[in-house]
């Protein structure tokens, strides 16, 4: 990996502009769900990356990529409030009981406080790596028009398609995702075709944009049978006739945070991108 060309895509710079097609700025409030409850990585928002707890290396790469024009942590944990209120962050408080973290999201954006907003963006609370591009790009595919949902991808190289725990993506002519699995996709019927197959392929990367309105009807949605098989909550709206564009990100996932092993990589991972950042 050419980690000079990480450092000047990482260190707050953003990949495109914030502004809609139509020349307004957009406005975007981007929410962090985060809770304690992770089970593969006891209590994970606190474990520290960088000698800094990682739901606010999240947070911090959020504030500082410009890409959004407000950024707020939600969660039902006073212990994570508390050390995103240390840092200057805004977090709002949540129920307990919400399923997942969409769940979550909806929740704060139906506040007063955030009506204002146009586009939501949901970035996961272990993905300290995420790219501007990444949330410019989604945004700007609900912000104009094209969809009501966006998400993420980049391409996906051979290591990753027979991979059960890299989620793929299949897409249509026009952008939108037709399927989300965990399973190689879509089936290689003739081993002549596998450049071709290779080339079909993403690796989606778990961060969402939504209208509102498009919000508010996933998370009224019942549990789809899609979704409870392969236990992706974006087959939910898929199966209900939801459209989702999907943005592509050129550069190559460095990767979220659901292990130890992951925790080791991600620290010696930042260690190199930010030395000397405190």
């Amino acid at each position: 990996m050419d980690f000079d060309k990480q450092r000047d895509t990482l260190n707050g710079v953003p990949f495109a502009s914030p502004h809609g097609p139509d020349g307004r700025r957009s406005s975007t409030l981007a929410v962090i769900p985060a809770r304690l409850g992770a089970t593969r990585l006891p209590r994970k928002p606190l474990r520290l990356l960088g000698g800094v707890p990682l739901i606010v290396r999240v947070w911090e790469r959020i504030v500082d990529s410009g890409s959004v024009e407000r950024v707020v942590v939600a969660t039902d944990a006073e212990e994570i409030a508390a050390v995103v209120r240390e840092r200057g962050g805004e977090v709002a408080m949540t129920r307990a009981d919400h399923p997942s973290g969409t769940d979550r999201v909806a929740e704060v954006v139906e506040r007063e406080e955030f009506a204002g907003f146009d586009v939501i963006v949901n970035v996961q609370g272990d993905e300290p790596f995420v790219r501007p591009e990444a949330i410019l790009g989604a945004a700007a595919l609900v912000q104009s028009g094209a969809f009501p949902l966006a998400t993420c991808a980049t391409r996906a190289t051979a290591g990753v398609i027979d991979n059960p725990d890299v989620v793929k993506v299949i897409c249509g002519d026009d952008g939108r995702a037709l399927y989300f699995s965990r399973a190689a996709i879509p089936f290689l019927r003739d081993r002549a075709d596998i450049s071709v197959r290779n080339q079909l392929v993403r690796h989606h990367l778990g961060l969402y944009a939504y209208t509102r309105s498009a919000l508010r009807q996933w998370v009224a949605l019942p549990v789809h049978d899609l979704e409870r098989v392969e236990r992706l909550e974006q087959l939910r709206p898929l199966a209900a006739g939801m459209a989702m564009g999907v943005h592509l990100v050129d550069a190559p996932p460095l990767g979220g945070v659901d292990t130890e092993e992951d925790l080791a990589r991600a620290n010696a991972l930042w260690d190199d991108l930010f030395a000397g950042r405190p």
